[in-house]
């Protein structure tokens, strides 16, 4: 019975543990978080740009930090991008790796 009591907070204090967000993770809320930024961001781009162009964009959010990725026609449309991205509330970054489309 005693070893049952010095094992069982051990095991339960590891178990929670095991369970917190790290450096590299994510907690269920910041998931959440990240998940909402992203929709914003998107709709965001569809009432600046157009739903066409928004729909060529990929978007990614880390921790408040946006990725946006994806082909446009020119730089006016990445910058605007961009812009549209960093005036959504709960972006701290933006990171743009949009690429102009090669003309034919």
């Amino acid at each position: 019975m005693n070893i049952l009591k010095l094992v069982l907070p051990l095991f339960l204090s590891l178990f929670i543990a095991a369970c917190a967000p790290t450096q590299t993770s994510r907690s269920t809320g910041e998931t959440l978080d990240d998940a909402a930024i992203t929709a914003r961001v998107k709709t965001e781009i569809a009432k600046t740009a157009g739903v066409g162009e928004a729909a060529m964009i990929n978007i990614d959010t880390y921790r408040g930090v946006v990725s946006l990725a994806g082909f446009v026609d020119s730089e006016q449309q990445r910058a605007n991008a961009a812009k549209a991205a960093m005036g959504v509330p709960g972006v701290s970054r933006v990171v743009n790796n949009l690429e102009l489309k090669k003309r034919q």
